[in-house]
């Protein structure tokens, strides 16, 4: 136990996100979380849905667990007889502890688990319990032997945990509140929310921002919610001096040569307007688009293939990585001459966040929750609007000035996002619910 904490408070965290192989935002919020709990001083109870056997030795279920971790290889089949075969079963069913011994060699893993107490473990029980919850409307019931305090559901799953204070993080409602630029099933999340809204113990959110939306969306107890913000977990330079010949060497770039966009290439994050901005600003300045495409993904990039049979002039300075480990991504950010993430809409904004803590100058936007995130440390547009984008991306290549002010400021707004700024919101939060 670390700062004097009470020793009987154990907390719960899922591992929904932190499982998928190439994580997401919520996973980085996760890892955050469990690095705050644990700066706290609280155990940790780790559940995951990875797709191991139900009766699985328990000699064997160590390597089996961490041989299917982080994969996406799911016999269909199998998967949709497994479903129908829950159906007949109660709703209530019991985690399987995995016993973690050191006999699996973990250290090449990008991601590793967060420092955890125990590992639990029951097969797809995430998709699982989706499906039930779109069939019939309700949450199943988890057990597990000594359950935790609080059970912190990361994400909105359709999922309690029997014994424990269920409490849940909704990040966003972007589903809602920008329903053109999500894949979501809108009548599906808006049960899903709403329910979890209904039933938790307490809702947990990442901005001020979405809290607003989640009360006058969801009709949510302003009491019920609070909002603990984010912190960044993006790796420092290893080597300041190396930084430039890694550059260089792996990427083929120079120090602060290039604007960067770095984050899924979807509607919400409209990169079709920064492509449109930065070809229109006529800059030789290369712009770096870092992202794995996900929904929509040709729509944002249409303007890099070819128009009346040719590519438009500048598409030949803009060059795509579609996945980089974070220790690169990291090199890549310090390295830049700005970033640019005028996103539609965020629920926090983790991109800014990371790039105001590399004291990176940041191209931000005036809606969602990006203004509290970026504060006056950004330069801000309307993401809607090219014009202001083009008039942006040129002033932040020309005006050295402005990039330096930029730089100073960021780390300064950043500090107020830090894992030890979180550790106390999340202490707080967890303090309240325990004594209820």
């Amino acid at each position: 136990m670390t700062k004097n904490e009470s020793p009987h408070i154990r907390i719960g965290l899922d591992g929904y996100n932190l499982a998928m192989p190439y994580g997401t935002g919520v996973a980085t919020y996760g890892r955050n979380l469990a690095s705050a709990i644990s700066e706290i001083g609280y155990p940790i109870d780790l559940v995951y849905g990875v797709n191991i056997p139900r009766k699985t030795e328990v000699n064997l279920r160590e390597s089996m667990f961490f041989g299917q971790l982080g994969t996406d290889g799911v016999d269909r089949l199998t998967f949709r007889k497994r479903i129908r075969r829950w159906r007949v079963h109660p709703l209530v069913h019991d985690l399987i502890e995995i016993p973690v011994t050191g006999r699996t060699i973990r250290a090449d893993t990008e991601d590793p688990l967060p420092k955890f107490d125990r590992l639990f473990n029951l097969g797809e029980i995430f998709d699982v319990c989706a499906r039930h919850f779109r069939r019939y409307g309700r949450f199943m019931t988890l057990r597990l032997p000594n359950p935790p305090s609080i059970m912190h559901w990361t994400y909105p799953l359709p999922i309690r945990l029997a014994g424990s204070r269920n409490i849940y993080t909704l990040h966003d409602l972007v589903p809602l509140r920008l329903p053109q630029a999500s894949l979501e099933d809108k009548r599906y999340y808006d049960q899903l929310t709403r329910a979890c809204v209904a039933q938790a113990d307490h809702i947990v959110t990442v901005s001020e921002r979405s809290r607003k939306d989640i009360i006058e969306l969801l009709g949510a107890d302003p009491n019920q919610i609070t909002n603990c913000y984010q912190a960044s977990d993006m790796p420092q330079i290893r080597d300041p001096l190396a930084l430039k010949d890694r550059l260089h060497r792996l990427f083929d770039l120079e120090i602060q040569g290039y604007f960067l966009f770095f984050g899924a290439i979807e509607p919400k994050k409209n990169l079709g307007r920064i492509i449109q901005a930065y070809l229109e600003a006529d800059i030789d300045t290369p712009l770096v688009i870092v992202g794995r495409e996900a929904w929509h993904a040709e729509k944002e990039l249409k303007l890099l293939g070819m128009a009346h049979g040719r590519k438009l002039p500048g598409v030949e300075r803009i060059r795509r990585i579609d996945y980089v480990p974070r220790v690169l991504l990291a090199d890549l950010l310090h390295g830049a001459r700005a970033n640019l993430f005028p996103a539609l809409y965020e629920g926090f904004g983790l991109p800014a966040l990371e790039t105001l803590a590399a004291g990176v100058p940041l191209l931000s936007s005036t809606t969602g929750a990006l203004p509290e995130v970026a504060g006056t440390a950004a330069l801000a547009v309307d993401p809607y609007d090219v014009d202001a984008m083009v008039k942006a991306i040129r002033r932040l290549n020309q005006d050295s000035a402005l990039r330096a002010r930029l730089s100073a400021e960021g780390p300064i707004q950043a500090a107020q996002f830090s894992i030890g700024s979180f550790a106390d919101r999340i202490r707080q939060l967890y303090h309240d619910v325990a004594r209820r």
